[in-house]
């Protein structure tokens, strides 16, 4: 996460009286510049987080690995529907963004890049999400727009509902189902254990990270969870999300009829979501930051290695 950028003018730099404000960032000229903004901006690296678990799905699915074929166009799929959904958030938070000392220096709210390079990006990966869907199945196919209308609409869920925080989970939590489908060309009822797991397990961490904006969200009338009942009680409400999730992660596993190396997989996941939730406090939420992003990966990336 970047630093916040001083609310004080710059002064003129002099041998007497040095300027201590870094120089403002630059747009930059080229299009690979302004590509690798775009893709710092939306956390690019952060796809790691569904992705994982579709590809659990995909093994279980397959009963191993399925073809390459398959492999590359769930992967393309899960990419590409995470920065159009990222990128489209990002646009449509660019003002609200320029409001919050937090996220007034994103590339947007900042200058570093424009509206229409953002948009054309996100129609981009919306059509590319489209042709992977195409790639794997005709069913794959036909429910791509529904889980465009959900990837889409949790940006705007906020200015309306305390339950956004759910339809994030949901927009991550469709990628194992729809992995599932890739494989099978049908759907089925195991794979809605992991799915509505990676919900809870979603919600619960977008709720803990919210609360670093309670003030911000209560000014501009923005809808979170700890801006209606306050820090403590939502970090309480994100701790029993995470537990459910971990039952959902077992019923998963359980029904699978895995190895005993899922299971201490699972078990490595529950302490991990334990000694996250020791990291944050109502009274101190300084940990809640870039660490916390990279221990949710963790969590993804060791759950898929126990299964496969």
């Amino acid at each position: 996460m970047t630093q916040q950028l001083s609310q004080s003018p710059l002064r003129r730099s002099s041998p007497r009286h040095p300027s201590t404000h870094p120089p403002a960032p630059r747009a930059p000229r080229t299009f690979q510049g302004r590509l690798a903004t775009l893709l710092e901006m939306i956390k690019f690296r952060h796809s790691v987080f569904a992705l994982p678990f579709a590809l659990a799905a995909m093994v279980v699915a397959a009963a191993g690995w399925p073809s390459l074929w398959t492999l590359f166009w769930i992967v393309a799929a899960c990419v590409a529907a995470r920065s159009m959904a990222m990128a489209y958030n990002r646009l449509i938070d660019r003002d609200l963004d320029a409001r919050n000392p937090r996220t007034r220096d994103r590339a947007l709210p900042a200058g570093l890049i424009s509206d229409s390079f953002t948009r054309g990006f996100t129609l981009i990966s919306g059509a590319m999400f489209v042709l992977a869907a195409g790639m794997l199945n005709p069913l794959c196919l036909l429910l791509s727009p529904l889980a465009i209308l959900v990837l889409l609409g949790y940006s705007h869920c906020k200015h309306y509902t305390h339950g956004a925080h759910f339809v994030l989970g949901a927009a991550l939590g469709i990628a194992p189902l729809g992995a599932w489908i890739a494989v099978r060309g049908s759907f089925e009822g195991l794979p809605v254990f992991l799915a509505l797991g990676v919900v809870l397990w979603t919600a619960g961490f977008d709720i803990i990270y919210s609360c670093l904006d309670v003030e911000v969200d209560r000014r501009d009338g923005l809808h979170s969870l700890p801006a209606r009942v306050g820090i403590g009680p939502a970090l309480s409400g994100a701790a029993w999300l995470h537990v459910v999730s971990v039952i959902c992660f077992a019923l998963f596993v359980w029904e699978a009829d895995l190895s005993w190396r899922a299971w201490a997989a699972l078990g490595i996941v529950t302490a991990l979501l334990f000694f996250e939730h020791r990291q944050v406090r109502p009274d101190d939420l300084s940990r809640v930051g870039p660490a916390f992003f990279t221990f949710n990966a963790a969590i993804s990336i060791v759950f898929f290695l126990g299964v496969i």
